[in-house]
């Protein structure tokens, strides 16, 4: 008697290689729109973080409201500055640097308007900080420093060093004011460069001598990022103050 060998029919239900039948039920396809939107807000949320670690730690960004730093920083320009300095980096004469108004340089100020959304991406770094708080000028004297104006041609002496400055506003002298001061331990000595239309450390001289404390900056100007046709680096000029000798003073 022959044996018999049941034959495959194509109507059989195939197994997949683990033995599960081929009709089980199967999981349904994830919606590819929840896919992408989940994607999104991932990015989204890291790209925030990220932003917030820098402008708390590396970099924050600024705008410019008035002229006093003219050509250097035009006004509402936006400009990034390195919070490390001073700190892990050191200051030096010429840095452009942005403080605190922790001595009321700036009077009683009106706020600027704004909004919800623009003061969160404000607290995030990914809008400037256009609040009246902060000041933006060029150290000129480091703490020892002898500023003083002028010598027989017009121009700045800082350390019995006369200092010829490129940067300054075009027709705009070092300064029409005569003065001298040393610049205390902790402290610094900052003027604008469109000087006829900067009050810097020589108007406030009835305020700490007109001295900013260092630990009052917030860090140094390195970058203006908008508008894209001013795009560019902020520098220091620091080859003015090459020939200046180290402060004595105390």
């Amino acid at each position: 008697m022959s044996e018999h060998h049941p034959e495959h029919r194509a109507g059989d239900r195939a197994q997949d290689g683990a033995g599960h039948d081929g009709d089980a039920p199967r999981r349904a396809p994830r919606n590819p729109v929840w896919g992408w939107v989940r994607e999104f807000l991932i990015v989204v949320g890291i790209a925030l973080v990220l932003s917030f670690v820098i402008k708390t730690f590396f970099f924050r960004a600024f705008y410019i409201p008035s002229g006093s730093m003219e050509q250097t920083l035009e006004i509402n320009d936006r400009i990034f500055v390195n919070l490390m300095v001073p700190g892990p980096f050191d200051l030096h004469r010429g840095d452009v640097v942005v403080f605190s108004d922790d001595l009321g340089w700036l009077g009683d100020t009106t706020p600027a308007p704004t909004n919800p959304l623009t003061e969160a991406l404000t607290f995030v770094g990914l809008v400037p900080d256009t609040s009246d708080q902060h000041l933006v000028k060029r150290l000129i004297g480091m703490p020892g420093d002898t500023v003083e104006c002028c010598d027989a041609d017009g121009h700045l002496k800082v350390n019995g060093v006369s200092i010829t400055e490129p940067y300054l506003y075009p027709g705009a002298t070092p300064s029409d004011e005569a003065f001298k001061v040393t610049v205390p331990a902790g402290k610094i000595w900052v003027m604008g460069d469109h000087r006829n239309a900067s009050a810097d450390s020589r108007f406030h001289q009835d305020i700490q001598g007109g001295f900013v404390d260092m630990d009052s900056v917030e860090g140094k100007a390195v970058l203006r990022a908008w508008p894209l046709d001013r795009f560019g680096t902020v520098s220091g000029d620091h080859e003015v103050f090459a020939d200046v000798p180290a402060g004595t003073g105390k």
